[in-house]
């Protein structure tokens, strides 16, 4: 990247993110035979763009009560060496009981799930065909088909 392009303003930087990143799918889930990328996986794969274009990117999480129920809201964050910023914010409800697990699991379960799809919504990530998006878990309909 040439000197000008690294003092473009946030949006430019982030267009650069978009277009570039690519996160590969390096998980796999055993019991449903199919690959999927984590959260981590897209802060390995955007750590060597974000050092190139000069930004930082921050996760943050939050507790938010709804009724009876606990959601983590995830926010992801990129910074630029300006303070100029842009944020994206996702949620995951915590499952009240998750069979094998403790309090402590079910919390950091969402938060992974929520960081991820923060992640997934700054950077223009498109898991569509994921089988968070397709899978019917049993059901007639996958997910995408009922909203």
């Amino acid at each position: 990247m040439e000197e000008k392009e690294i003092k473009q303003n946030i949006r430019a930087k982030l267009h650069f993110l978009q277009v570039n990143l690519k996160a590969p799918k390096g998980q796999l889930n055993k019991f449903g035979n199919y690959r999927y990328r984590s959260a981590e996986d897209i802060q390995e794969s955007a750590k060597p763009l974000l050092k190139e274009i000069g930004c930082s990117l921050v996760l943050s999480d939050t507790i938010q009560a709804v009724g009876e129920r606990h959601y983590v809201m995830a926010q992801a964050t990129l910074l630029d060496s300006n303070d100029e910023h842009v944020s994206v914010t996702a949620y995951a409800r915590e499952a009240e009981d998750k069979k094998g697990m403790d309090a402590a699991q079910i919390t950091g379960s969402a938060s992974s799930y929520a960081r991820k799809y923060a992640l997934n919504g700054l950077f223009a990530i498109d898991d569509t065909k994921d089988p968070d998006a397709t899978n019917t878990h049993g059901k007639d309909k996958p997910k995408q088909d009922l909203l």
